[in-house]
C-alpha cells in the first residue's frame, strides 16, 4: 500500500504508561521503513519526553485510540505541536492474534501510515472547556431530578400525598407545607393556610393530603434531601454564570440557534458545545447528521438495503435535540410541526422526532456554514408542495373510509 504519512506515530494509552511506535523512512535510499517503539510513563515528565523524543523524529502525524479518560493528557499535550488523530476503536480491529500494547501501537501506526483511519472530532479548548460546563450542568440537572423523586417516595412511605394535589411539590406552596411538616407542624389546617395563590381555593383537599405518619425519622431525611435539592440548584446558579461567560465569544451562534423553533438559550447553549461553533469540521449536513447519530443507518445486502437503526453518535448531542424536537412538534404554523403530524401517522411518534433531530441539525450546519437565520417554511409547506387537490382527495378519502358523505363547496374569498 502507498505511503500516505511519511513521518507518523502510533499510541497505545493506558493507565500508567503509554506504547509510542514511530514509522519514518530508513536510512539511505530504497531501505525499508525505519520502526521503533518506546515506553513512557503516564506521568507528566515521562509525557514531555515522549513529546521531545516524536519532535525529533520530526513526527507530523500521530494517532492514538479513544481509551475512556487516558487520551486527554496526550492529546492535549501533543495537539500544539503536530497533527492528533483520536481514532475510534470500531474502526480499526486488529488481525486475531497475539494482542499487546505494543503490537497495538504498531497496528495504530501502520493504519495512519497508510490513511486507512478518519480521526474522530476533537473541538478546540474553548468549546472544550464549555462543552465540560454544560455536561456538568446536566448532571447536576438530573442529579436534583433523582434527589425530588426520592422525596416523592419518602412522602408517599409515610402516607402524605402532597404531590397528588400539588402539581410541583418543591414550589412555594408545597416547599412551606413540608418546612412546617419537618419543623413539627401536624395540624392539616395549618399546614393548608400555608398554601398561596390558586391553591388556596383548595384547602378542603389539602387539608386531607398532609395527614399521614410523618414523623421525626421522615422529617430527617427530608430535610437531608431538600438540602441537596437546594445545592444542586445552587451548583446550577453558579454554572449558569460561568457557561455565560463562556459563550459571550460565540454570541452569535447564540443568537441563529435561538431562531429556531423549539430551541432556547440553555438548549442552543448545549448544542453549541457539542458541535462547535467551527461547522466546517464537517465536510456537509449529511456528515454532521450521522456524526450525531440522528440519521437512518446504511445496511445493504446483495444488492437490498434493510432499515438500520441509527448510531449511537453524541448521547449529549441527541438529548438535547429531543427536548428541542418534542418542543417544536407543539409549536403552531411552523414547517417542524407540520412534519411531526404528516410523519407520525405512519412512522410512530419516536421515528417522527427523530426525523425533526435530523432537520433541526441539518439547517443548523446551513445556518452557521452561511451565517443565516432559521428560515421558517411554514405549517402549510408540505400541502402547497404536494397540491391542494391531492390534499383535498386524501381527506375526503378518510372521511368515507369513516362513514361520512362529503360534498365540497368553495369558499369565497373575503
Amino acid at each position: 500500500m502507498d505511503v500516505v504519512y511519511e513521518r507518523c506515530a502510533g499510541i497505545d494509552i493506558s493507565k500508567a504508561d503509554v506504547k509510542v511506535c514511530v514509522r519514518i523512512p530508513g536510512a539511505g535510499k530504497g531501505k525499508r521503513r525505519h520502526v521503533e517503539v518506546r515506553t513512557f510513563p503516564a506521568l507528566t515528565s515521562g509525557l514531555l519526553a515522549m513529546r521531545d523524543w516524536l519532535l525529533a523524529e520530526g513526527v507530523t502525524v500521530v494517532g492514538m485510540e479513544a481509551t475512556g479518560s487516558y487520551w486527554k493528557p496526550v492529546f492535549y499535550l501533543l495537539e500544539h505541536d503536530m497533527e492528533c488523530w483520536l481514532l475510534n476503536a470500531r474502526h480499526m480491529k486488529a488481525v486475531p492474534g497475539r494482542k499487546t500494547d505494543v503490537k497495538d501501537a504498531e497496528w495504530i501506526a501502520q493504519l495512519v501510515e497508510h490513511g486507512l483511519v478518519r480521526p474522530s472530532f476533537v473541538p478546540p479548548q474553548p468549546i472544550r472547556q464549555l462543552r465540560d460546563l454544560t455536561r456538568y450542568r446536566t448532571d447536576v440537572v438530573r442529579e436534583r431530578a433523582r434527589e425530588a423523586q426520592r422525596l416523592q417516595n419518602l412522602l408517599e412511605d409515610c402516607g402524605i400525598k402532597l404531590t397528588s394535589v400539588v402539581s410541583d411539590f418543591l414550589g412555594v406552596s408545597g416547599r412551606r407545607m413540608l418546612t412546617a411538616l419537618i419543623a413539627g407542624e401536624r395540624d392539616p389546617k395549618v399546614l393548608a393556610e400555608l398554601a398561596v395563590g390558586r391553591l388556596r381555593g383548595r384547602r378542603e383537599v389539602l387539608e386531607e393530603a398532609p395527614t399521614g405518619y410523618f414523623t421525626t425519622h421522615h422529617g430527617f431525611l427530608a430535610q437531608a434531601m431538600l438540602d441537596r435539592i437546594d445545592q444542586a440548584t445552587a451548583m446550577e446558579q453558579r454554572l449558569n454564570t460561568q457557561i455565560g461567560e463562556h459563550v459571550e465569544p460565540f454570541l452569535r451562534q447564540i443568537e441563529l440557534l435561538a431562531t429556531i423553533p423549539g430551541v432556547s438559550a440553555h438548549t442552543a447553549q448545549v448544542i453549541l458545545a457539542e458541535i462547535g461553533a467551527d461547522i466546517t469540521c464537517f465536510p456537509s449536513a449529511g456528515h454532521l447528521a450521522s456524526w450525531a447519530g440522528v440519521c437512518p443507518g446504511n445496511h445493504e445486502s446483495a444488492g437490498k438495503h434493510t432499515s438500520g437503526r441509527t448510531r449511537a453518535g453524541d448521547p449529549w448531542l441527541k438529548g438535547v435535540l429531543g427536548q428541542a424536537a418534542l418542543s417544536a412538534s407543539r409549536t403552531k404554523d411552523t414547517y417542524l410541526a407540520a412534519r411531526y403530524r404528516r410523519l407520525i401517522g405512519r412512522r410512530g411518534k419516536k421515528r417522527a422526532l427523530v426525523a425533526l433531530q435530523h432537520s433541526i441539525l441539518i439547517a443548523i450546519w446551513h445556518m452557521f456554514t452561511h451565517d443565516v437565520p432559521y428560515a421558517d417554511l411554514g405549517g402549510g409547506y408540505f400541502i402547497e408542495r404536494t397540491g391542494k387537490t391531492r390534499a383535498t382527495r386524501r381527506l375526503v378519502s378518510q372521511l368515507n373510509h369513516l362513514g361520512y358523505q362529503v360534498s365540497l363547496h368553495p369558499v369565497e374569498a373575503t
